[in-house]
């Protein structure tokens, strides 16, 4: 058989920035020239701190809300245990008389206990004092924490000021982009990191998002036991953030972990001999950690009761019909996520997709439903009217007991109602809604579209989108359900999650031991079926699901366009660029791809936020029909995006849309060559035309990451007609299916065997973007699909390596039915399984995480 070889050893860096021969530069700087920032150690809490100061606002208002955090806390504790203990409940409902001397009211003092009363009775409650003791104990070390917090972060701010020439004032009103530019451009001269000579984006995004990318990859890969399938429910997802926070614990920087540091995987786990010894070890801490939440269980629990009730109690009076609403789940945020994609990227492309999410979802209330709610409605709004009808005529009404409590609660019953009560203009039309839906949140399981109007359809994608009030129920139950899922669920997979770090880690010199994936590499994890077909060597076990590899490197390119990218992902970026430049415009197939830094606003983009594009002949190599379609998605898309668009409506008021970005182009074709983003740069004018050119371009960026998903969605959908579905609603458990694949796929050779890389085959030296020509796009496409990597020196260590034939002798490598990590059904359909006993421990470095058949 042919394994994998998963030996720990040193490859390309998946891009460079040092000129020929100094790939392995260390700088070296004299003593006195050295500034505060040269070589600082741990870069990702440096720049994990830069950038979470940056989102709270400056250091003035991350002071307050830690303050006013370790205040919450007390108030918290002691408000609930005052109240248990030191409120005599008798006199407040007036089930007890007081007497008085001067006066027959009784006041909120009254109903107080003496202070030795109430000391007495809290001491002689055990549970108050082990409360008091655990709270005392998380509160001392919360203290420690911001103490410790504060003298780094004024460091941090020592940094904006000194080092980015940005006061706290400004920082509220700068962009992250801004911030990283500057980042980049003193690196040349304060060396942050010494083992580059220059930093890039990617080197920034990597160290922020080192541990979030392998929570997305492991999401993606359904590894993480977060899906069941209960008895009345159906299948159900949970996924909360105190498991969330266990898995962390668990892999990333807990005692015993899976990482020694932020930046490095320990040494044994990169080795796949001593597999079995790991799994078990790793087994047993969860089963330890699984003890001591369940242990733990009473008290965290009771926590998170009084959070929610003194969080969410004002709401609801105030607005009761919130708990109606709905939020993206903890689950959607990771599955919706791109790799390489900051906190507040996501949760801005997630807003605004949240009120056609509504929108959708408002699609299927219940007919028998909406009938009881209105007559329900009607009933209680009678009572109320006749009860405040009272109150208006005669108040003291209100002295009759119950009256008001009676008005509160026919008011929730009224809004509770109206909530299930559809708005008698909605027009329903759900495919169109997912469309809009699909163009903010980029990833879609294949079978919802087209049936959009199911409510299979609707109910998983309620797992994405859920109810306020399942959110707050799922987060009580939390305390609970996480011991049991740590014990009995996340256990069976510590050989899988053994696997899974030591074939998809990476180490790229100068950021660390990442996530292979995170390095959106077509080749290495792209998946066919997503325009990588002809560029991409990863095998069913390698490559990313829901076009994941793709749609990221898309979305990064877009949100940085001063990030040079390796070669082969250029060609990629620049033929999507070009064909759906092509395919929107009518243009021939000469031209050059959209650019948002070139291009006048008559191109897509443009067109779609300021009027309808013109979808004229369409021309594909493959297949016209597969073009039309796809030409019609992005039309469908551009006509929803202009209607959801917060700017569409603003920019045609002074006519500025084409002045600002005029303006844009000139000032990114001005700083080209400095590495300054351009849409953080004012252009010159006035400060409101700076702040007007950086919403334009952000809004061009995200308009035009939604016209390429839809292109890609469209595309994927045609292509994939007639073929096996793989989506993550149909991947099966990991542990259950990794001993059987579909017969087609086993019986899929792979075309010949190929001798590369087991990482990023990148040159050592990119191109700009601008450089490469893009006037024969077919040409160019032939020539990515055909070309052959070629080993290089290293600068990276990869733990896996794709499917060789390590024997040279050309005999055919075919897929195997064994799949670790998932598998895949078609509807109504179940593969056979085959459960085989797993291979005995090696005694070499090497262990087969995919074993192949040769034949």
């Amino acid at each position: 058989m042919a394994h994998f070889d998963t030996e720990y050893q040193r490859l390309e860096a998946s891009y460079s920035d040092s000129p020929p021969g100094e790939e392995n530069l260390l700088m070296h700087v004299p003593e006195g020239v050295k500034s505060q920032w040269h070589h600082i150690e741990n870069l990702d809490l440096f720049f994990q701190r830069v950038y979470n100061l940056h989102q709270k606002n400056g250091f003035t208002c991350m002071l307050l809300g830690e303050i006013f955090e370790l205040v919450q806390l007390l108030f918290v504790v002691g408000f609930t245990v005052f109240l248990a203990n030191c409120v005599d409940y008798d006199v407040l409902f007036a089930n007890k008389f007081v007497n008085h001397t001067d006066s027959s009211k009784v006041t909120l003092p009254d109903a107080f206990l003496p202070v030795d009363v109430c000391s007495a009775r809290i001491r002689n409650n055990a549970f108050v004092i082990f409360v008091l003791i655990i709270s005392g104990v998380f509160w001392l070390h919360r203290l420690f924490k911001f103490i410790y917090n504060v003298c780094c972060y004024w460091e941090i701010r020592s940094f904006y000021i000194n080092a980015l020439k940005m006061t706290m004032s400004e920082l509220p009103y700068a962009t992250w982009q801004e911030v990283q530019a500057r980042i980049v451009e003193i690196q040349k001269e304060h060396q942050i990191c010494i083992h580059k000579k220059e930093l890039t984006e990617l080197d920034i995004y990597h160290r922020i998002l080192r541990f979030k990318n392998y929570m997305v990859a492991m999401v993606n890969k359904s590894l993480l036991p977060v899906r069941f399938r209960l008895p009345v429910l159906g299948e159900y997802v949970f996924y909360t953030r105190g498991l969330k926070y266990n898995f962390e614990l668990i892999f990333f920087w807990g005692p015993g972990s899976l990482f020694e540091n932020e930046w490095s995987l320990k040494q044994e786990y990169k080795r796949g001999g001593n597999r079995l010894e790991l799994a078990d070890r790793l087994a047993s801490r969860i089963l330890w950690i699984g003890i001591a939440n369940l242990l733990l269980c009473p008290v965290i629990l009771v926590w998170q009761i009084l959070y929610a009730f003194f969080s969410y109690t004002e709401v609801i009076k105030r607005e009761p019909g919130s708990l109606g609403a709905r939020c993206w789940s903890l689950y959607g945020r990771c599955y919706l996520r791109h790799f390489n994609e900051l906190d507040h990227e996501l949760m801005s492309r997630l807003s605004k997709g949240y009120k056609a999410a509504s929108k959708y979802m408002n699609c299927f209330l219940s007919p028998l439903l909406t009938v009881v709610a209105k007559n329900v409605a009607f009933f209680a709004g009678s009572l109320l009217a006749v009860l405040i009808a009272l109150t208006i005529y005669d108040e003291d009404v209100l002295a009759v007991e119950h009256v008001l409590s009676s008005i509160t609660l026919l008011g929730v019953c009224i809004t509770i109602c109206r909530s299930f009560i559809p708005d008698k203009h909605m027009v329903f039309c759900p495919e169109q809604l997912l469309r809009v839906i699909l163009a903010h949140i980029h990833y879609m399981p294949d079978h919802w579209q087209g049936n959009a109007h199911r409510y299979e359809t609707r109910d998983q994608f309620s797992q994405l989108f859920q109810y306020k009030a399942v959110f707050i129920l799922e987060e009580l139950l939390s305390p609970v359900v996480t011991p049991i899922i740590l014990i009995f669920c996340l256990r069976r997979k510590s050989l899988e999650i053994i696997d899974f770090f030591r074939n998809f880690t990476v180490e790229v010199v100068g950021v660390g031991d990442t996530c292979s994936f995170a390095q959106m590499d077509i080749r290495q994890h792209g998946h066919p079926a997503w325009m990588s077909e002809g560029k991409t060597e990863a095998s069913i076990y390698q490559q990313a699901e829901d076009g994941k590899t793709e749609l990221s490197l898309m979305h990064f390119a877009i949100t940085n366009p001063q990030w040079q990218p390796p070669r082969e992902t250029t060609h990629f970026i620049s033929q999507l660029k070009e064909r759906v430049h092509r395919e929107a415009t009518g243009a021939p197939s000469d031209t050059h791809p959209m650019s948002l830094s070139e291009s006048e606003p008559r191109s897509l983009i443009a067109n779609l936020l300021t009027g309808p594009s013109t979808l004229a002949s369409v021309h594909f190599d493959r297949d016209i029909s597969l073009a039309n379609h796809a030409a019609a998605g992005i039309n469908d898309g551009g006509s929803a995006l202009r209607s959801l668009s917060p700017i569409s409506s603003s920019l045609h008021l002074r006519g500025s849309l084409s002045a600002a970005h005029r303006a844009a182009g000139h000032t990114s074709r001005t700083m080209a060559g400095s590495g300054t983003d351009a849409r953080t740069v004012s252009s010159g004018s006035s400060a409101w035309e700076g702040q007007l050119t950086s919403l334009v371009l952000s809004e061009y960026a995200s308009t035009e990451m939604s016209i390429h998903a839809l292109y890609m969605h469209e595309l994927h959908k045609q292509q994939s007609r007639g073929e096996m579905s793989r989506h993550t609603w149909h991947r099966q458990e990991s542990d259950e299916s990794s001993d059987s694949i579909p017969d087609e796929v086993r019986s899929e050779p792979i075309p010949h065997s190929r001798n590369f890389p087991r990482s990023h085959t990148f040159p050592t030296t990119v191109p700009s973007p601008s450089a490469i020509p893009t006037s024969a796009s077919a040409t160019s496409s032939t020539a990515l699909g055909q070309e052959r990597p070629t080993a290089q020196s290293s600068s990276q260590r990869h733990h896996s390596g794709p499917t060789t034939d390590p024997f040279g002798t050309g005999v055919k490598i075919v897929r195997s039915a064994r799949v670790p990590m998932g598998g895949w059904a078609e509807d109504g359909q179940t593969a056979q399984r085959h459960h085989e006993p797993l291979p005995e421990e090696s005694l070499e470095d090497e262990m087969p995480p995919h074993i192949h058949k040769v034949t």
